[in-house]
């Protein structure tokens, strides 16, 4: 396999690209502890660190998952299950960024270090959960949740309680897709034996815990806000946000998942980047 095959396999193993997801509130968490922009050094380590776990992250998920993928239809052609990659590549993947991750903590604070290896916990975690709880989908949330918090650390080497509001906001939107996103494999999930909402009270009932998980999603938003004491262009982001939400909820049906991947992928990146935006501008404009 040639070095540029090689190269974008991993990136596709990795999802790199969703990193979208979890960085912008990272960075938002991080203008909220600064006041401002981080200084270049704080935010070029945010960056490595958050990089870094989630790269560790999806590969070790893909570790985890090899035989449950290759039994799936949907992703028996990922890279593990296919044999393009090797597992032995893979397992020398997850081990050098929780390296990488641990050593971008340590280049931060003091606080982040220690807190590092309880992060990987979390992230990496977060695989195994499917195995025994309906309930994965908020482990995984909270395993992105977690990013705003540490930013904060990373900024501030301390925490404070109002940020994990928007640890809580992460987690039920992540929550929120990953239910709608797990309803295309809900048949396979029954043979499999594998635990998910969708599994546990049907697809349409999962779809109305998608939308509660979202609503409470902005609730806590508005609570942020309130909190840090943002201005009108914070609360006109919510807006934007809300109605983004109303948008991807509206791609989806019970019965027709065939715009799930538009609305998984394309409006969730879009949301994060929008609330960030209007977070950073709120922030930066009113100084």
């Amino acid at each position: 396999m040639t070095l540029t095959r090689s190269l974008r396999v991993t990136l596709e193993m990795i999802k790199w690209e969703h990193s979208v997801f979890a960085l912008p509130f990272a960075l938002s968490a991080a203008i909220l502890a600064a006041r401002g922009w981080p200084g270049p050094r704080q935010l070029a380590w945010i960056v490595v660190a958050m990089v870094a776990a989630r790269s560790a992250a999806m590969a070790f998920n893909r570790l985890a998952d090899q035989v449950i993928d290759a039994a799936n239809p949907r992703t028996r052609m990922r890279a593990l299950p296919a044999g393009v990659l090797s597992r032995q590549f893979v397992v020398a993947f997850v081990v050098f960024f929780c390296a990488l991750f641990v050593f971008a903590a340590a280049q931060l604070n003091r606080m982040a270090l220690y807190l590092s290896p309880a992060a990987l916990a979390v992230i990496l975690g977060y695989s195994y959960t499917k195995r025994f709880t309906r309930w994965s989908h908020l482990v995984l949330g909270f395993a992105l949740g977690i990013a705003p918090a540490a930013a904060w650390i990373a900024v501030r080497g301390s925490l404070d309680p109002r940020i994990l509001l928007l640890t809580a906001a992460v987690t039920f939107w992540v929550a929120g897709f990953d239910v709608l996103y797990s309803c295309q494999d809900h048949e396979f999930d029954c043979a499999a034996g594998l635990h998910s909402l969708p599994r546990a009270h049907g697809i349409r009932n999962a779809f109305a815990v998608a939308r509660a998980f979202h609503v409470v999603m902005l609730a806590l938003l508005v609570m942020l806000v309130i909190a840090f004491h943002l201005g009108a262009i914070a609360v006109a982001g919510l807006l934007v946000v809300a109605a983004l939400l109303a948008w991807e909820h509206s791609l989806v049906k019970a019965t027709d998942l065939s715009r799930l991947n538009a609305a998984f992928f394309t409006m969730n990146g879009v949301i994060s980047v929008v609330l960030f935006v209007f977070i950073a501008a709120d922030v930066l404009l009113r100084r």
